[in-house]
């Protein structure tokens, strides 16, 4: 979808509404999580992302289809090998009635290593090695070598006020924007409060600088319990829900006075294994050491594999609600290798494969996923502890919230874990450098590789790809390095989440369904009226 467009929908969407009572209604949406602060480079978390986007802006927004689109920088270029100019918009506001200029993108930019958390955000920045100013309303961004992917790169770089956020450190930056005072943005919405785990409440900025929104005030609620979440709906406590499971959309949909419209998404299940010498949680079944880490023997990888059945997983875990995955990406996104086939279960081979690694009985390790990130991500790890039981490999599950996996992984205390993954940027170099390459610290590559895993012919083909001007040659990099990453076993891709909402229809409409399975206020519109 164009700028235009959205702006036209926009209009259009207000339009309906007029200057009705119907302008002053309140949506309240059930969303499984939140941010987990309101300083938007605090975290990288998807969930942290979508609620940060109704205040804040970034130079470039990616819409539903994952297309890179015009926001607070009107266009860009390259002007020389290294060096993007990016032309920002003018007459934009911050909500105190600051004006946005280019000192706001270079602070915003700078910040982000002194600020970010255990999810770092600077994943968007990595490649940007100096921030020039050439006017108020010019930029360029400097790279550390050729960045063909950089504008794509930015779809989640947001723009803080220089201002409201100056001198602010790690240890000041979350009080700071909790309260309100630093949360100053250019977004669609002004924040009012938000207290963790419960309520983000935001209210319409008229002065927006691609028109007001039709909702007056939008009040996210955090309803992590998917069955509380559908409660709350049918109670109509909230108007919307997000992240709706599979068995409640074929239940929800039966009612007429619902709407529930359903999405594919970019997002990914991956079962990820620590590859490093020594793992804390594997031992043999009785509890006494093992030797050796098993999950550094090929063998044994692959043996977990062939125990995997993907097409049960989508059936039973997922209710039908996702497809096999075969790769760290989606179709559809730039770098997808159709060649790869789908692992298909084979028990036998994997017992023999078990066998000639010399664990005939098996071993013992604990699987940690999330439970409360994506739809069906519970369901997924619980069945896998089932799967591989089958081969004589006992699973211990050990469901947590993403906040804590997502702490846990770097710090080198899980030895097994299932999360899902999004290639939000739509290009597979976002993906592979941040996950398949091996870490480096200097560069910030690798910066989601927390088990260890290298491979110097695939760190080689994402090197090559993250320069590659060629979009013909960049896609075969690509391409293959997450073939040959796939071969190598570290990460199995399960599978692709298909994605729920469900809305009253008499309060709501959609006029966007995301890819990326944001849930914004800005693509929902009050109802007609009858």
């Amino acid at each position: 979808m164009s700028l235009m467009r959205f702006l036209k929908i926009t209009s259009l969407a207000a339009g309906l509404i007029g200057a009705s009572a119907v302008s002053a209604q309140t949506l309240n949406m059930g969303v499984r999580a939140g941010p987990e602060s309101m300083d938007p480079h605090y975290s990288a978390l998807g969930v942290h992302v979508e609620a940060l986007k109704h205040v804040f802006d970034t130079l470039v927004r990616s819409n539903e289809k994952l297309q890179v689109e015009p926001s607070l920088a009107e266009s860009w270029k390259p002007i020389d090998t290294t060096t993007w100019e990016f032309k920002l918009r003018k007459g934009v506001k911050f909500h105190d009635g600051s004006e946005f200029t280019a000192e706001d993108v270079k602070f915003s930019i700078e910040r982000i290593p002194n600020v970010t958390g255990p999810n770092p955000a600077t994943l968007y920045t990595r490649r940007i090695k100096e921030v020039r100013i050439i006017d108020s309303h010019t930029v360029h961004l400097v790279t550390d070598s050729a960045a063909p992917t950089l504008p794509s790169d930015l779809v989640r770089l947001f723009i803080v006020s220089s201002k409201a956020a100056a001198g602010l450190t790690r240890e000041t930056a979350n009080e700071a924007f909790n309260s309100g005072k630093a949360a100053i943005g250019t977004g669609p919405y002004k924040f009012v409060s938000w207290t963790p785990k419960a309520d983000l409440t935001l209210d319409r900025f008229d002065g927006y600088w691609a028109g007001p929104q039709p909702w007056q005030r939008v009040v996210r609620k955090e309803i992590s319990n998917d069955a509380a979440r559908v409660a709350q709906l049918r109670a109509r406590q909230v108007d919307m829900i997000a992240r709706v499971s599979a068995t409640d959309v074929a239940a929800l949909a039966k009612d007429s006075k619902l709407s529930v419209p359903t999405q594919d998404t970019i997002f990914v299940f991956l079962l990820d294994l620590d590859l490093r010498e020594k793992t804390p949680q594997v031992s043999a079944k009785d509890g006494s050491p093992l030797a050796a880490n098993p999950f550094r023997d090929p063998r044994v990888r692959e043996a977990l594999d062939l125990a995997i059945d993907r097409r049960q997983l989508v059936e039973i875990a997922m209710d039908g609600m996702g497809s096999p995955a075969t790769q760290l990406v989606s179709q559809g996104i730039f770098g997808f290798n159709p060649e790869i086939p789908e692992v298909k279960a084979d028990l036998a081979r994997s017992r023999q494969l078990l066998a000639e690694a010399g664990y005939p009985n098996g071993f013992k390790f604990t699987l940690s996923f999330t439970v409360d990130r994506l739809p069906g991500d519970r369901e997924i790890g619980t069945t896998l502890v089932q799967m591989l039981a089958r081969v004589g490999v006992e699973v211990q599950a050990n469901g947590v919230p993403v906040s804590i996996l997502f702490s846990a992984r770097p710090r080198g205390e899980l030895s097994a874990t299932m999360a899902g993954w999004g290639t939000i940027t739509g290009e597979a170099y976002y993906t592979l450098s941040a996950i398949a390459h091996s870490a480096d610290a200097e560069r910030k590559l690798g910066q989601f590789n927390w088990r260890g895993y290298a491979n110097p012919a695939v760190d080689k083909l994402i090197d090559s790809a993250g320069s590659e001007l060629d979009d013909t040659k960049r896609r075969a990099q690509l391409s293959e390095a997450g073939a040959l990453f796939v071969k190598d076993r570290a990460t199995f891709p399960l599978t692709v989440i298909k994605y729920g909402w469900a809305l009253w229809r008499d309060r709501a409409q959609t006029v966007r369904l995301r890819s990326d399975e944001e849930t914004l206020a800005m693509d929902v519109v009050p109802a007609k009226p009858n």
